[in-house]
């Protein structure tokens, strides 16, 4: 596996696999790697000719009093574990390369942005947006992988790279899990150990909430099935608890064919986020 640090590099190794015709699989990844990762950088090699992964702790979408200082690191350990998962080349650039200049550009990602994840955290997606931009103008991709538990940030990037032409296809691949439920996360490492054994109720919180919406059809009863069962996790605060038209992230309608029912949790360390996707063609008139 080839490691790179220089965007320079970067750029010229891309432009070098292009020209030899090699189809790019691109794995982007904030490090602390897990098996969601590996299971991106693994989809990838299925696909494509080489695999390039980056770990970036991306500060531009960090806001003041985030965990960008304390955001878990081990760039050996993530080299040695992406090596084992296939990837061919690592990026791993520091802030000071991939941010020479303070640029006051900014991309805005619109609507999708305001609510979930976005309504507590303005300017997030501007700083997902900007690095990703950057990343896929160095990597070249003809694919780029994601995991569907940043189910907010998947649909504003499938979003971006359609309405600005992207030369690039965002796949989708389903969330990692634990045994126990708990979607796979690097802030997970950051949970105590009662706090370890109270997390993976906000998958089963999700899956109540799932299941009451394919029962009943009601997105208000759905809705506080999951608010009420995430009350209940001791020592944990409901961030929010949404239910959602997907990708649109719009309310949902009569002629919605797919819906999010998402959360984020609080725990002491870490913040969680998780959601289930459930498919309504058939089921809404």
């Amino acid at each position: 596996m080839k490691r790179i640090e220089k965007v320079t590099d970067m750029a010229a190794v891309s432009g070098r696999l292009a020209s030899e015709g090699k189809s790019i699989g691109f794995v982007p990844t904030m490090g602390y790697l897990h098996e969601g990762h590996l299971s991106l950088a693994r989809e990838a090699g299925k696909e494509n000719d080489v695999v390039i992964m980056s770990i970036f702790v991306n500060p531009a979408q960090f806001g003041p009093g985030e965990d960008f200082d304390s955001y878990p690191r081990d760039l050996e350990r993530d080299a040695e574990l992406a090596e084992k998962a296939g990837v061919d080349i690592l990026f791993h650039p520091t802030p000071e390369e991939m941010y020479p200049e303070n640029s006051e550009i900014r991309i805005l990602p619109g609507r999708q942005a305001d609510v979930l994840c976005g309504a507590s955290r303005p300017g997030h997606f501007d700083g997902v947006l900007k690095v990703l931009t950057k990343l896929f103008h160095l990597t070249m991709p003809e694919r780029a992988y994601f995991g569907q538990k940043d189910a907010q940030q998947l649909a504003i990037i499938e979003t971006f790279v359609r309405d600005y032409n992207f030369p690039l296809e965002i796949r989708r691949v389903p969330t990692v899990r634990e045994e126990d439920g708990l979607a796979k996360s690097s802030r997970n490492v950051r949970l105590t150990p009662e706090e370890r054994e109270q997390a993976p109720a906000i998958y089963e919180s999700l899956q109540q909430g799932a299941r009451m919406f394919r029962e009943s059809g009601d997105p208000d009863l759905a809705l506080g099935t999951l608010r009420k069962s995430l009350g209940h996790i001791p020592g944990a605060e409901t961030d929010y608890a949404e239910i959602l038209e997907y990708p649109s992230l719009r309310p949902l309608s009569a002629s919605s064919r797919e819906a999010i029912i998402a959360a984020a949790v609080q725990f002491s360390g870490a913040r969680l986020i998780d959601n289930i996707l459930v498919n309504l063609e058939g089921k809404r008139s």
